[in-house]
């Protein structure tokens, strides 16, 4: 029985977004892959789980205002229990990484973050508009 496809969004679904996060934050090497591939693939897990932009945004002034650890340590990130657990875990992986000069990086991560998100609701709404016109 031949294989499906698997599309984009199901291969970057399951992208180890901390490993991204562990070696990006510490490597130059990986910087690439974890503003790149890990950003989106934190993007495609956030934008399932029904995240919205702004809620990522939020975080991202969290973090700077207060710092990873802060960040990491609140009780709810984000409005739902799943992805509040997915983006702590990201933080906590963050914050043993990345010393405090480093943190603007993981906001600066976290607005990429929201912005793919931002971009992939625009994309849909816009697909939906144009097939209702037809």
């Amino acid at each position: 029985m031949p294989s499906v496809p698997r599309t984009d969004d199901e291969v970057l679904a399951t992208t180890d977004v901390s490993v991204l996060l562990r070696y990006g934050l510490t490597q130059d090497a990986f910087r690439t892959a974890l503003f790149g591939d890990g950003a989106v693939a934190a993007a495609v897990t956030l934008d399932r789980m029904g995240v919205v932009p702004r809620s990522v945004a939020f975080v991202a002034k969290v973090v700077r205002a207060g710092g990873l650890a802060y960040a990491a340590g609140l009780a709810e990130p984000l409005p739902s229990r799943e992805a509040a657990a997915v983006l702590r875990d990201w933080l906590e992986t963050a914050a043993t990484v990345t010393p405090p000069e480093g943190e603007d990086r993981v906001a600066h991560w976290l607005d990429a973050v929201a912005e793919i998100v931002g971009m992939r609701r625009d994309s849909r709404r816009e697909a939906v508009r144009r097939d209702g016109r037809r």
